[in-house]
């Protein structure tokens, strides 16, 4: 598929995450088969542009194009400004943040609250895609509450304002990320404007992708939490789109060099003291759920040097790779088995999204 003129080589994205997606994780998740990677959610208030973590998101560095940016904010000449600054800055692609739920985002009107100012929504997008020579794109959500799902009408705006790329969560700001992603507007979405749309939403396992791009229809599915600690999840799901096979666990050696590569990455682009504490979560993520990972876990937040944290993970997986050559999780991988929803209602568990169809609202 294509945004603006980038031809993106597959139709599997990762999903920004603040404190998540910098720059080492998303190299690592384009490495292992994500086709486009957009960053951390940037503030376009240009006092907070200055701060050293806000000049570290803007950091692109050694990333294949496109490079695509996530602005955050509510006033729509400071969001232009800010688009200009990132393009000249090397962003290839200039992703607009309507979706995030926290509620210090959403206390100063940004994220999903734009929502419920719909000319303020259109006034943000005209004013963006007319400040900048890149393309623009929208990450948003179904609506502000179940009540008011105006995700169709805000696609409408957003396709004449000349956005892009439409990337919709499957869930209201009001659900925040509990519960299960409804995929009925993500498909009423897509026939509704003739710009690529994205799904995004509950997509942790390959069947659950194959279901969700069936039921949609749509362009591409971005992943987002399933890759916290699982970043093959990519190549997992394209071998599975691909052949219908299930791939294998990766090996426990193939995890220790790639999760050692990533932290080598991290304390490069952290340094030291803040590379030790940021790169717990990550640590935590690949071993938390392998035989003895609680306990590693608590061994690993008491360390302080980057040295110490990567010598005793070394020491965890090689130990955990001479009693199994694939990872071992002490509980069961999920199936892939999908929670129905039925305009806000969860309809019970099945395994087949076609069963869907009789929920539609």
């Amino acid at each position: 598929m294509r945004v603006g003129s980038f031809e993106l080589k597959d139709r599997l994205f990762a999903a920004p995450m603040a404190g998540v997606t910098d720059r080492p994780f998303r190299k690592l998740c384009r490495r292992l088969g994500a086709a486009y990677a957009i960053s951390e959610m940037v503030a376009s208030d240009p006092r907070v542009r200055a701060s050293g973590k806000t000049s570290l998101r803007m950091n692109h560095e050694g990333e294949s194009a496109p490079v695509a940016v996530q602005l955050v904010g509510a006033d729509p000449n400071t969001l232009a400004d800010a688009a200009r600054d990132n393009v000249e800055r090397g962003a290839h692609i200039i992703d607009l943040n309507m979706g995030c739920p926290a509620r210090k985002v959403c206390q100063v009107a940004c994220g999903s609250a734009l929502l419920k100012d719909e000319e303020l929504v259109a006034r943000i997008l005209h004013t963006v895609v007319d400040a900048v020579n890149v393309p623009v794109t929208l990450k948003y959500r179904t609506g502000w509450d179940t009540s008011e799902r105006n995700a169709v009408r805000i696609a409408r705006l957003a396709e004449s304002a000349g956005i892009q790329m439409l990337t919709l969560h499957g869930r209201t700001r009001a659900c925040g990320f509990g519960g299960d992603a409804e995929y009925d507007t993500i498909a009423q979405v897509k026939q509704a404007v003739q710009i690529p749309v994205v799904a995004n939403g509950d997509v942790d396992s390959p069947q659950k992708a194959q279901r969700v791009f069936e039921y949609t229809g749509a362009d591409a599915i971005m992943v987002g939490r399933a890759a916290q600690g699982r970043p093959w999840i990519f190549r997992e799901i394209r071998q599975y789109l691909d052949t219908g096979m299930v791939a294998p666990e990766p090996t426990v050696q193939e995890v220790r060099g790639l999760l050692l590569e990533h932290l080598d990455e991290h304390y490069s682009f952290y340094g030291e003291a803040w590379g030790v504490r940021t790169a717990r979560k990550h640590i935590i993520w690949y071993t938390r759920r392998l035989r003895g990972g609680a306990q590693f876990c608590e061994r690993m937040n008491r360390l302080e040097r980057c040295e110490d944290q990567r010598r005793v993970l070394d020491e965890f997986l090689q130990e955990a790779g001479e009693r199994h050559d694939r990872l071992q999780y002490e509980r069961e991988r999920a199936d892939g088995s999908v929670a129905l929803q039925c305009g806000g209602r969860t309809g019970g568990n099945a395994r087949d999204l076609d069963t869907m169809a009789a929920c539609r609202v």
